[in-house]
């Protein structure tokens, strides 16, 4: 037997068995990091379970509040793991100034509270509600057999290729892959006509959608408003195609949803070094008219770390993109692997 009671904690016994054992189909996916043998909260760190942000357990064992009973579903590997209750209340749990540190498992479970700085670089629609949200400790999800999502989204820092890669896709299946045409709230130029490259509205009529949450997201350039529509996203779809976004990473709370069904993907940023070297490739092959900077380059890297620290939970693939060539390579395979490879999706997608 692999799981024996200690230190009150009600279990279950497991056989330790290179499998998971049949039990409660409940599968999550876990959005932490997770070593028992640094756990100062478990009762018998031998019977502790392992695991990464990232990986997919089943859990066998809920009965206890605080120490759930669960396996891998890759390698089958059987133990206790926090529960969601404790695991909320330890990372809820922020000392302040001179506070002492917590000396037992009770310390955590008072009512806790503090202020938390957010620093907002732009908007998205219903934020108060997405906040109750951000601590994600487990997702329940399902296993889906090979189906076609409805929306490709491309998080990364600024310069980091996304658009490149964007275009580049839809060059290469304009039936498969579609995008959305931004609207604005500036006069359109002599050359320009609706509907190619902007939707020309007026400020009014875009203040009065942004208000009843029309937006996915929006922002003002030079007096000017600049925005996705929630509503052009659907005309691609309905047109039968993967919309391709490359949006700020917290508009990802919003397409998150069953009607959206998006693959996230993270264009991480190469090193310093790398970024500026692209950049004077560009520059003498005429795709680039700026220099990049070695003060520029440092802050794309941060800019990435940031956002992957922030949003990497949401991320279905990650690709560092230090060749534009070889990325988009391995972003068409990934389109390709949809088509033939299961998914595992979140819960509320399915039911």
């Amino acid at each position: 037997m692999r799981v024996h009671a200690c230190a009150r904690v009600c279990v279950a016994p497991i056989p330790a068995a290179s499998r998971c054992p049949p039990g409660p189909q409940v599968y999550v996916r876990c959005h932490f990091d997770y070593d028992p043998a640094t756990d100062t909260l478990i009762p018998c760190r031998e019977a502790g379970l392992k695991f990464m942000a990232g990986d997919l357990l089943q859990i066998v064992n809920q009965d206890d509040p605080n120490w759930w009973q669960a396996c891998h579903v890759a390698g089958g590997s059987a133990g206790l793991v926090p529960s969601q209750l404790l695991e909320e209340k330890r990372k809820a749990f922020v000392r302040r100034d001179g506070d002492a540190a917590p000396t037992a498992a009770g310390s955590l479970c008072g009512s806790l509270s503090g202020k938390r700085k957010k620093r907002m670089m732009y908007l998205t629609t219903k934020n108060a509600e997405f906040d109750r949200h951000e601590l994600l400790i487990y997702e329940e999800v399902a296993r889906m057999p090979p189906f076609r999502r409805k929306t490709l989204v491309l998080i990364g820092a600024q310069g980091v290729g996304r658009r490149s890669l964007k275009n580049k896709l839809i060059m290469s299946d304009q039936a498969r892959y579609g995008t959305t045409i931004p609207y604005t709230s500036r006069k359109p130029k002599d050359s320009e006509r609706d509907g190619l490259g902007y939707r020309f509205v007026s400020r009014g009529e875009m203040e009065a959608d942004i208000k009843a949450g029309r937006y996915l997201e929006h922002g003002e350039y030079e007096g000017n408003l600049y925005g996705t529509k929630i509503d052009s996203i659907r005309a691609v779809v309905e047109a039968g195609k993967m919309c391709i976004l490359d949006v700020n990473p917290q508009a990802v709370k919003v397409l998150r949803t069953a009607e959206f069904v998006p693959y996230v993907v993270f264009i991480e940023a190469p090193s310093p070094e790398m970024l500026r070297a692209m950049n004077r490739a560009a520059l003498e092959s005429g795709v680039a008219t700026k220099q990049l900077t070695e003060a520029d380059a440092r802050r794309t890297v941060e800019e990435s770390g940031r956002i992957q620290r922030g949003y990497g939970h949401y991320f279905d693939l990650s690709l560092t993109n230090d060749d534009l060539e070889l990325t988009f390579g391995r972003l068409r395979e990934a389109m390709e692997r949809l088509r033939v490879q299961p998914q595992w999706v979140p819960v509320s997608w399915v039911y």
